[in-house]
Protein backbone atom coordinates (compact mmCIF):
# COMPACT_ATOMS: atom_id res chain seq x y z
CA UNK A 1 0.00 0.00 0.00
CA UNK A 2 2.62 2.56 1.09
CA UNK A 3 4.07 1.96 -3.11
CA UNK A 4 0.94 2.59 -4.55
CA UNK A 5 0.62 5.85 -2.28
CA UNK A 6 4.14 7.13 -3.29
CA UNK A 7 3.88 6.58 -6.98
CA UNK A 8 0.31 8.64 -6.89
CA UNK A 9 2.25 10.73 -4.83
CA UNK A 10 4.89 11.05 -7.64
CA UNK A 11 2.59 10.82 -10.72
CA UNK A 12 0.20 14.14 -9.23
CA UNK A 13 3.57 15.91 -9.23
CA UNK A 14 4.87 15.10 -12.35
CA UNK A 15 1.35 16.39 -13.47
CA UNK A 16 1.79 19.18 -11.59
CA UNK A 17 4.75 20.74 -12.90
CA UNK A 18 4.28 18.86 -16.39
CA UNK A 19 6.86 16.34 -16.29
CA UNK A 20 5.83 14.22 -18.98
CA UNK A 21 8.18 11.57 -19.21
CA UNK A 22 8.39 10.84 -14.91
CA UNK A 23 4.63 11.03 -15.47
CA UNK A 24 4.43 8.17 -18.50
CA UNK A 25 7.06 6.11 -15.78
CA UNK A 26 4.65 6.39 -13.04
CA UNK A 27 1.44 5.63 -14.84
CA UNK A 28 3.79 2.02 -16.15
CA UNK A 29 4.61 1.24 -12.77
CA UNK A 30 1.45 1.85 -11.50
CA UNK A 31 -0.17 -0.26 -14.42
CA UNK A 32 2.41 -3.26 -13.62
CA UNK A 33 2.10 -3.12 -9.89
CA UNK A 34 -2.19 -3.19 -10.52
CA UNK A 35 -1.88 -6.07 -12.99
CA UNK A 36 0.85 -8.27 -10.87
CA UNK A 37 -1.72 -7.96 -8.09
CA UNK A 38 -4.25 -8.70 -9.99
CA UNK A 39 -2.73 -11.90 -11.24
CA UNK A 40 -1.57 -12.72 -7.79
CA UNK A 41 -4.76 -12.87 -6.47
CA UNK A 42 -6.02 -14.45 -9.35
CA UNK A 43 -3.57 -17.24 -9.20
CA UNK A 44 -3.80 -18.45 -5.46
CA UNK A 45 -7.39 -18.19 -5.65
CA UNK A 46 -8.08 -20.35 -8.47
CA UNK A 47 -5.46 -23.00 -7.34
CA UNK A 48 -6.73 -26.57 -6.05
CA UNK A 49 -4.98 -28.75 -3.96
CA UNK A 50 -6.17 -32.14 -2.66
CA UNK A 51 -3.99 -34.88 -0.82
CA UNK A 52 -4.88 -39.13 -0.80
CA UNK A 53 -2.90 -41.27 1.31
CA UNK A 54 -3.38 -45.11 1.49
CA UNK A 55 -3.79 -45.47 5.06
CA UNK A 56 -3.15 -43.54 8.74
CA UNK A 57 -1.33 -46.43 10.30
CA UNK A 58 1.42 -48.02 10.00
CA UNK A 59 4.58 -50.30 11.79
CA UNK A 60 7.87 -49.29 12.04
CA UNK A 61 9.42 -49.92 8.89
CA UNK A 62 6.99 -49.91 7.01
CA UNK A 63 5.95 -46.72 4.20
CA UNK A 64 3.26 -44.41 3.57
CA UNK A 65 2.07 -43.12 0.14
CA UNK A 66 1.00 -39.65 -0.83
CA UNK A 67 -0.82 -38.66 -3.68
CA UNK A 68 -0.95 -34.44 -4.31
CA UNK A 69 -3.14 -33.21 -7.15
CA UNK A 70 -2.47 -29.28 -8.16
CA UNK A 71 -5.52 -27.99 -10.38
CA UNK A 72 -6.28 -24.42 -11.79
CA UNK A 73 -9.65 -23.84 -11.95
CA UNK A 74 -9.16 -20.23 -13.57
CA UNK A 75 -8.94 -19.55 -17.24
CA UNK A 76 -5.65 -17.90 -16.73
CA UNK A 77 -1.93 -19.96 -16.76
CA UNK A 78 -0.46 -19.75 -13.67
CA UNK A 79 3.34 -19.15 -14.20
CA UNK A 80 4.72 -20.08 -11.10
CA UNK A 81 3.12 -22.04 -7.73
CA UNK A 82 5.21 -23.52 -5.07
CA UNK A 83 3.23 -26.42 -3.27
CA UNK A 84 4.55 -28.01 -0.19
CA UNK A 85 3.20 -30.51 2.49
CA UNK A 86 4.54 -29.58 5.69
CA UNK A 87 6.29 -32.18 8.13
CA UNK A 88 7.20 -32.36 11.61
CA UNK A 89 10.39 -30.60 11.80
CA UNK A 90 11.43 -32.42 14.68
CA UNK A 91 11.45 -36.31 13.19
CA UNK A 92 12.99 -35.21 10.05
CA UNK A 93 16.34 -33.44 12.16
CA UNK A 94 16.47 -35.87 14.66
CA UNK A 95 19.51 -38.37 14.60
CA UNK A 96 18.85 -41.12 13.23
CA UNK A 97 15.31 -39.54 11.39
CA UNK A 98 12.45 -40.47 12.24
CA UNK A 99 10.99 -40.03 9.29
CA UNK A 100 12.56 -40.81 5.56
CA UNK A 101 11.14 -38.97 2.31
CA UNK A 102 11.12 -40.57 -0.62
CA UNK A 103 10.02 -38.56 -3.81
CA UNK A 104 8.95 -34.74 -3.63
CA UNK A 105 6.76 -33.22 -1.11
CA UNK A 106 7.30 -30.04 -2.58
CA UNK A 107 7.92 -28.63 -5.91
CA UNK A 108 7.61 -25.48 -8.25
CA UNK A 109 4.82 -25.78 -11.12
CA UNK A 110 3.22 -24.17 -13.85
CA UNK A 111 -0.23 -24.85 -14.85
CA UNK A 112 -2.04 -24.31 -18.11
CA UNK A 113 -5.81 -22.92 -17.55
CA UNK A 114 -7.71 -25.56 -16.43
CA UNK A 115 -4.88 -27.72 -16.29
CA UNK A 116 -3.70 -30.60 -13.56
CA UNK A 117 -0.24 -31.45 -12.14
CA UNK A 118 0.22 -34.88 -9.51
CA UNK A 119 2.88 -35.21 -7.37
CA UNK A 120 3.61 -38.35 -5.92
CA UNK A 121 6.15 -39.26 -2.18
CA UNK A 122 6.19 -41.83 0.70
CA UNK A 123 6.96 -41.60 3.92
CA UNK A 124 9.33 -44.03 5.75
CA UNK A 125 8.78 -44.77 9.13
CA UNK A 126 12.30 -45.39 11.54
CA UNK A 127 10.36 -45.08 14.51
CA UNK A 128 7.54 -44.97 16.09
CA UNK A 129 5.14 -41.75 16.84
CA UNK A 130 2.44 -39.35 16.10
CA UNK A 131 2.76 -37.57 13.14
CA UNK A 132 1.27 -34.80 11.24
CA UNK A 133 1.28 -34.48 7.79
CA UNK A 134 0.24 -31.16 6.47
CA UNK A 135 -1.33 -29.30 6.07
CA UNK A 136 -0.19 -28.14 2.47
CA UNK A 137 0.97 -24.41 1.56
CA UNK A 138 0.68 -22.93 -1.73
CA UNK A 139 2.75 -20.19 -2.30
CA UNK A 140 2.65 -17.81 -5.70
CA UNK A 141 3.08 -14.32 -6.90
CA UNK A 142 3.86 -12.27 -9.76
CA UNK A 143 6.86 -12.37 -12.22
CA UNK A 144 8.76 -9.67 -11.41
CA UNK A 145 8.38 -10.23 -7.22
CA UNK A 146 6.18 -7.24 -6.02
CA UNK A 147 3.58 -9.28 -4.80
CA UNK A 148 3.49 -13.06 -3.24
CA UNK A 149 0.29 -14.53 -1.96
CA UNK A 150 0.49 -17.75 0.91
CA UNK A 151 -2.30 -19.97 1.42
CA UNK A 152 -3.08 -23.39 3.74
CA UNK A 153 -5.09 -24.97 1.13
CA UNK A 154 -5.62 -28.98 3.08
CA UNK A 155 -6.66 -30.09 6.26
CA UNK A 156 -3.55 -32.02 8.43
CA UNK A 157 -3.74 -35.25 8.54
CA UNK A 158 -2.37 -37.40 11.70
CA UNK A 159 -0.73 -40.98 11.41
CA UNK A 160 -0.02 -43.18 13.99
CA UNK A 161 2.89 -45.56 13.66
CA UNK A 162 2.91 -48.75 16.41
CA UNK A 163 6.11 -49.68 17.93
CA UNK A 164 7.36 -53.12 17.10
CA UNK A 165 6.17 -55.57 18.72
CA UNK A 166 9.31 -58.44 20.19
CA UNK A 167 8.52 -61.96 21.16
CA UNK A 168 9.71 -62.85 24.04
CA UNK A 169 10.63 -66.75 23.38
CA UNK A 170 11.49 -67.34 27.13
CA UNK A 171 8.14 -67.27 28.43
CA UNK A 172 6.43 -70.57 28.29
CA UNK A 173 2.88 -69.79 27.49
CA UNK A 174 1.49 -73.32 28.99
CA UNK A 175 3.47 -72.90 32.53
CA UNK A 176 1.26 -69.55 32.83
CA UNK A 177 4.28 -67.47 34.57
CA UNK A 178 4.10 -64.00 34.04
CA UNK A 179 6.73 -61.76 34.81
CA UNK A 180 6.49 -62.61 38.41
CA UNK A 181 4.47 -64.72 40.78
CA UNK A 182 2.74 -63.84 44.17
CA UNK A 183 0.54 -64.92 46.81
CA UNK A 184 -2.97 -63.68 45.98
CA UNK A 185 -4.27 -61.66 49.05
CA UNK A 186 -7.84 -61.75 47.57
CA UNK A 187 -8.69 -65.13 45.96
CA UNK A 188 -9.97 -63.77 43.35
CA UNK A 189 -9.70 -66.34 41.01
CA UNK A 190 -8.54 -70.11 41.16
CA UNK A 191 -6.43 -72.07 39.04
CA UNK A 192 -8.52 -75.48 37.88
CA UNK A 193 -5.56 -76.88 36.99
CA UNK A 194 -4.27 -77.42 40.93
CA UNK A 195 -6.04 -79.05 43.14
CA UNK A 196 -5.92 -78.20 46.63
CA UNK A 197 -8.30 -81.08 48.22
CA UNK A 198 -11.70 -83.01 48.35
CA UNK A 199 -14.90 -82.11 50.18
CA UNK A 200 -18.30 -82.57 50.37
CA UNK A 201 -21.04 -81.52 47.66
CA UNK A 202 -22.34 -78.54 48.31
CA UNK A 203 -25.66 -77.51 46.67
CA UNK A 204 -24.83 -74.94 43.72
CA UNK A 205 -21.44 -76.48 42.91
CA UNK A 206 -20.92 -77.16 38.81
CA UNK A 207 -20.52 -80.70 37.72
CA UNK A 208 -17.35 -79.83 36.08
CA UNK A 209 -15.98 -79.63 40.04
CA UNK A 210 -17.76 -83.17 41.00
CA UNK A 211 -14.88 -85.47 42.09
CA UNK A 212 -15.92 -88.68 40.57
CA UNK A 213 -13.29 -91.20 41.77
CA UNK A 214 -13.94 -89.90 45.51
CA UNK A 215 -17.50 -89.91 44.85
CA UNK A 216 -17.51 -93.73 43.67
CA UNK A 217 -15.03 -95.09 46.15
CA UNK A 218 -17.33 -93.57 49.00
CA UNK A 219 -20.83 -93.48 47.58
CA UNK A 220 -21.27 -90.03 48.38
CA UNK A 221 -20.71 -86.53 46.37
CA UNK A 222 -17.64 -85.35 46.85
CA UNK A 223 -16.66 -82.10 45.01
CA UNK A 224 -12.80 -80.59 43.79
CA UNK A 225 -11.35 -77.67 46.21
CA UNK A 226 -8.77 -75.92 43.94
CA UNK A 227 -5.70 -73.48 45.15
CA UNK A 228 -6.42 -69.73 44.42
CA UNK A 229 -4.36 -68.52 41.18
CA UNK A 230 -0.92 -67.38 41.93
CA UNK A 231 -0.71 -65.30 38.97
CA UNK A 232 -2.77 -62.24 38.29
CA UNK A 233 -1.27 -60.51 35.24
CA UNK A 234 1.07 -57.85 35.94
CA UNK A 235 1.07 -53.61 35.87
CA UNK A 236 3.15 -51.80 33.35
CA UNK A 237 4.88 -48.25 34.84
CA UNK A 238 6.80 -46.91 32.39
CA UNK A 239 9.09 -43.91 33.61
CA UNK A 240 8.82 -41.42 30.44
CA UNK A 241 10.04 -37.99 32.50
CA UNK A 242 12.01 -36.11 30.31
CA UNK A 243 15.26 -35.95 32.99
CA UNK A 244 15.72 -39.88 33.51
CA UNK A 245 16.80 -39.52 29.49
CA UNK A 246 19.64 -37.96 28.82
CA UNK A 247 19.65 -36.27 25.15
CA UNK A 248 23.21 -37.58 24.25
CA UNK A 249 21.11 -41.19 24.35
CA UNK A 250 18.04 -40.15 22.46
CA UNK A 251 16.40 -40.82 21.04
CA UNK A 252 17.84 -44.70 21.37
CA UNK A 253 16.84 -45.23 25.02
CA UNK A 254 13.05 -44.27 24.82
CA UNK A 255 12.69 -45.82 21.88
CA UNK A 256 14.08 -48.90 23.76
CA UNK A 257 11.89 -48.21 26.85
CA UNK A 258 8.65 -47.89 24.66
CA UNK A 259 9.84 -51.46 22.75
CA UNK A 260 10.52 -53.25 25.82
CA UNK A 261 7.20 -52.24 27.94
CA UNK A 262 5.33 -53.67 24.51
CA UNK A 263 7.10 -56.45 24.70
CA UNK A 264 6.28 -57.17 28.20
CA UNK A 265 2.62 -56.30 27.82
CA UNK A 266 2.39 -58.80 24.37
CA UNK A 267 3.71 -61.86 26.64
CA UNK A 268 1.12 -61.41 29.61
CA UNK A 269 -1.88 -60.73 27.28
CA UNK A 270 -1.05 -64.37 25.14
CA UNK A 271 -1.00 -65.77 28.85
CA UNK A 272 -4.81 -64.44 29.32
CA UNK A 273 -3.86 -62.43 32.19
CA UNK A 274 -4.75 -59.11 32.83
CA UNK A 275 -2.53 -55.89 31.77
CA UNK A 276 -2.24 -52.66 32.07
CA UNK A 277 0.02 -49.62 31.76
CA UNK A 278 0.41 -46.89 34.07
CA UNK A 279 3.33 -43.73 32.54
CA UNK A 280 4.12 -40.33 33.23
CA UNK A 281 4.21 -39.61 29.52
CA UNK A 282 2.31 -37.17 27.38
CA UNK A 283 -0.02 -38.08 24.87
CA UNK A 284 1.01 -36.87 21.83
CA UNK A 285 -2.36 -36.43 20.34
CA UNK A 286 -3.16 -33.99 23.35
CA UNK A 287 -0.72 -31.35 21.15
CA UNK A 288 -2.71 -31.35 18.15
CA UNK A 289 -3.71 -28.01 17.09
CA UNK A 290 -7.30 -28.56 16.04
CA UNK A 291 -8.49 -26.01 13.56
CA UNK A 292 -11.64 -26.10 11.65
CA UNK A 293 -11.88 -24.96 7.44
CA UNK A 294 -12.94 -21.89 8.02
CA UNK A 295 -9.49 -21.30 10.91
CA UNK A 296 -7.10 -21.88 8.32
CA UNK A 297 -8.27 -20.19 5.72
CA UNK A 298 -7.93 -17.49 8.05
CA UNK A 299 -4.26 -17.11 7.24
CA UNK A 300 -2.86 -13.52 6.09
CA UNK A 301 -2.25 -14.47 2.61
CA UNK A 302 0.49 -11.73 2.49
CA UNK A 303 2.66 -13.52 5.30
CA UNK A 304 5.70 -14.78 5.11
CA UNK A 305 6.27 -18.66 4.79
CA UNK A 306 7.62 -18.54 8.04
CA UNK A 307 4.70 -17.02 9.43
CA UNK A 308 2.35 -19.31 7.63
CA UNK A 309 4.54 -22.39 8.23
CA UNK A 310 4.07 -21.96 12.14
CA UNK A 311 0.40 -21.34 12.27
CA UNK A 312 -0.18 -24.78 10.80
CA UNK A 313 2.33 -26.46 12.97
CA UNK A 314 1.35 -29.06 15.80
CA UNK A 315 2.28 -26.98 18.73
CA UNK A 316 4.95 -28.33 20.91
CA UNK A 317 3.67 -26.58 24.59
CA UNK A 318 2.03 -28.76 26.62
CA UNK A 319 0.57 -28.49 30.48
CA UNK A 320 -1.03 -32.15 31.23
CA UNK A 321 0.01 -33.57 34.64
CA UNK A 322 -2.12 -36.37 34.53
CA UNK A 323 -0.80 -39.67 33.93
CA UNK A 324 -1.53 -41.99 31.15
CA UNK A 325 -3.62 -44.73 32.41
CA UNK A 326 -4.56 -47.80 30.63
CA UNK A 327 -7.01 -50.36 32.84
CA UNK A 328 -6.38 -53.63 33.26
CA UNK A 329 -7.87 -55.74 31.01
CA UNK A 330 -7.46 -59.23 29.44
CA UNK A 331 -7.38 -59.82 25.85
CA UNK A 332 -6.26 -58.88 22.60
CA UNK A 333 -7.97 -55.71 22.64
CA UNK A 334 -5.88 -54.73 26.10
CA UNK A 335 -3.13 -54.99 24.26
CA UNK A 336 -4.31 -53.10 20.95
CA UNK A 337 -5.27 -50.37 23.52
CA UNK A 338 -1.45 -50.41 25.53
CA UNK A 339 0.24 -50.59 22.27
CA UNK A 340 -1.71 -47.57 20.71
CA UNK A 341 -0.86 -45.28 23.98
CA UNK A 342 2.84 -46.34 23.81
CA UNK A 343 2.89 -45.64 20.25
CA UNK A 344 1.76 -42.07 20.64
CA UNK A 345 3.64 -41.23 24.10
CA UNK A 346 6.38 -38.87 24.34
CA UNK A 347 8.86 -37.58 27.29
CA UNK A 348 7.59 -34.90 29.29
CA UNK A 349 8.47 -32.42 32.29
CA UNK A 350 5.18 -33.24 33.77
CA UNK A 351 5.22 -35.48 37.13
CA UNK A 352 8.33 -37.33 38.44
CA UNK A 353 8.12 -41.20 38.73
CA UNK A 354 7.57 -41.15 42.53
CA UNK A 355 4.54 -38.50 42.35
CA UNK A 356 3.77 -41.15 39.65
CA UNK A 357 3.46 -43.93 41.69
CA UNK A 358 1.19 -42.07 44.41
CA UNK A 359 -1.27 -40.64 41.85
CA UNK A 360 -1.89 -43.84 40.48
CA UNK A 361 -1.45 -46.15 43.58
CA UNK A 362 -5.24 -46.62 43.98
CA UNK A 363 -5.26 -47.44 39.94
CA UNK A 364 -3.02 -50.52 40.31
CA UNK A 365 -4.58 -53.75 41.29
CA UNK A 366 -2.71 -55.58 44.65
CA UNK A 367 -2.57 -58.91 43.07
CA UNK A 368 -1.01 -57.85 40.09
CA UNK A 369 2.73 -57.57 39.53
CA UNK A 370 4.14 -54.03 39.20
CA UNK A 371 6.99 -53.99 36.17
CA UNK A 372 8.82 -50.73 36.62
CA UNK A 373 10.27 -49.94 32.95
CA UNK A 374 13.47 -47.12 34.13
CA UNK A 375 15.78 -45.56 32.80
CA UNK A 376 17.51 -43.73 35.56
CA UNK A 377 16.61 -44.34 39.28
CA UNK A 378 16.85 -41.97 42.07
CA UNK A 379 16.77 -42.28 45.66
CA UNK A 380 13.20 -40.91 45.37
CA UNK A 381 12.33 -44.13 42.86
CA UNK A 382 13.87 -46.44 44.57
CA UNK A 383 12.19 -45.53 47.44
CA UNK A 384 8.74 -45.33 46.12
CA UNK A 385 8.68 -48.95 44.70
CA UNK A 386 10.44 -49.63 48.05
CA UNK A 387 6.95 -48.44 49.66
CA UNK A 388 4.97 -50.64 47.34
CA UNK A 389 6.72 -53.34 47.50
CA UNK A 390 6.42 -53.49 51.59
CA UNK A 391 2.66 -52.58 51.02
CA UNK A 392 2.53 -56.18 49.76
CA UNK A 393 2.29 -55.47 46.31
CA UNK A 394 5.12 -57.75 44.27
CA UNK A 395 7.46 -55.44 42.38
CA UNK A 396 9.71 -56.09 39.65
CA UNK A 397 11.95 -53.52 37.60
CA UNK A 398 13.39 -53.67 34.38
CA UNK A 399 16.53 -51.03 34.10
CA UNK A 400 17.64 -49.58 30.49
CA UNK A 401 21.93 -49.55 30.58
CA UNK A 402 24.08 -48.78 28.11
CA UNK A 403 27.24 -49.45 30.61
CA UNK A 404 28.27 -50.97 33.40
CA UNK A 405 28.89 -48.16 35.28
CA UNK A 406 24.84 -47.14 34.64
CA UNK A 407 23.65 -50.45 35.59
CA UNK A 408 26.04 -50.32 38.79
CA UNK A 409 24.86 -46.84 39.85
CA UNK A 410 21.05 -47.52 39.09
CA UNK A 411 20.50 -51.62 40.42
CA UNK A 412 22.11 -50.78 43.89
CA UNK A 413 19.11 -48.50 45.05
CA UNK A 414 16.99 -51.07 44.14
CA UNK A 415 18.30 -53.76 44.83
CA UNK A 416 18.57 -52.69 48.48
CA UNK A 417 15.05 -52.22 48.87
CA UNK A 418 14.28 -55.62 48.02
CA UNK A 419 13.45 -55.51 44.36
CA UNK A 420 14.79 -57.59 41.87
CA UNK A 421 16.06 -55.99 38.53
CA UNK A 422 17.30 -56.90 34.85
CA UNK A 423 19.09 -54.34 32.65
CA UNK A 424 18.51 -54.06 28.87
CA UNK A 425 20.85 -52.30 26.95
CA UNK A 426 19.46 -53.63 23.32
CA UNK A 427 16.73 -54.85 21.38
CA UNK A 428 18.98 -58.37 21.14
CA UNK A 429 18.69 -58.59 24.91
CA UNK A 430 15.23 -57.74 25.01
CA UNK A 431 15.25 -61.36 23.14
CA UNK A 432 17.19 -62.93 25.31
CA UNK A 433 14.94 -61.46 27.89
CA UNK A 434 13.23 -64.29 30.17
CA UNK A 435 16.08 -67.01 29.68
CA UNK A 436 16.39 -66.32 33.32
CA UNK A 437 12.86 -65.94 35.51
CA UNK A 438 11.66 -62.94 37.06
CA UNK A 439 10.46 -64.01 40.03
CA UNK A 440 9.72 -61.49 42.91
CA UNK A 441 10.07 -61.84 46.81
CA UNK A 442 7.05 -63.61 48.14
Amino acid sequence: MRWFVAIVGILVVAVLFDLGLLACAMLAVLGLMLISRFLSRAWITNLEVTRECNRVEANVGESIAFVITVRNRGSLPVAWALVEDMLPKGALVSRPPRIEIKGHRMAVLMLKPRGRKTLNYQLHFAMRGYYQVGPMVVETGDLFGLHRRFRIVTEPVYLLVYPKVIPLPGYDIASRRPIGEIRLTHRLFEDPTRISGVRMYQPGDALSRIHWTATARTGVLHSKVYDASTIAGASIVLDFHRDSYPAKNEPGRSELAVTAAVALANAVALMGQPVGLVTNGRDAADRIRRRDELACRQADPRAGRAAVQRLAAMREDDDRLRPLIVPHARGPEAFARIRETLARVELSDGLTFDRLLIEAEHRLPRDATVVAVLADVTPETALALGRLRRQGFAVSAVLLAFDDVERIDSAGPLIAEGIPVRSLSDEEELYRFCELQLVTPL
